[in-house]
């Protein structure tokens, strides 16, 4: 599946290293979307090449993906701006079972607490209706350089 027009126009991120294929719902607190993972994806190549798994640092990828894709929507930016949304911090993450080709996620974050440009959201992963990764994680906003 390619990812929509919309995730382009809010994500800097491209394709090999874009996690997210399209929004299927957003909020003031939560945005949830969704990735369909393919067998033909880069990462399957070395990881695990006889039991193709998704690396689990991927998936904490997609959630900051779809945290940024949060940021972008609530704060009414888009790819083209110069300021990023950064991970500045990960904690208590949990991976309860192996992603692998073929496999859609249901990608949510929600923001917990907003302390200026600083971001603390929440991630989870579901597959089938079941959390198969949760993590908590803090970004900021990274403003470019001229």
């Amino acid at each position: 599946m390619e990812p929509s027009q919309e995730v382009l126009k809010l994500l800097p991120h491209r394709t090999p290293f874009l996690f997210v294929d399209k929004i299927l719902a957003w909020d003031e607190t939560e945005l949830t979307a969704q990735r369909t993972i393919r067998a033909d994806e880069d990462f399957f190549k070395g990881h695990y090449p006889h039991q193709p798994i998704m690396p689990g640092v991927l998936l904490c990828e997609c959630l900051f993906q779809t945290g940024a894709l949060f940021l972008s929507k609530t704060l009414d930016l888009d790819a083209s701006e110069p300021i990023t949304p950064v991970v500045t911090r990960i904690n208590n993450v949990r991976f309860r079972a192996p992603v692998l080709p073929g496999d859609t996620l249901i990608l949510k974050t929600s923001l917990i607490e907003r302390l200026n440009d600083v971001f603390f959201m929440k991630g989870m992963i579901q597959r089938d209706h079941k959390r198969i990764v949760s993590l908590d994680f803090a970004c900021t906003l990274l403003k470019a350089s001229s």
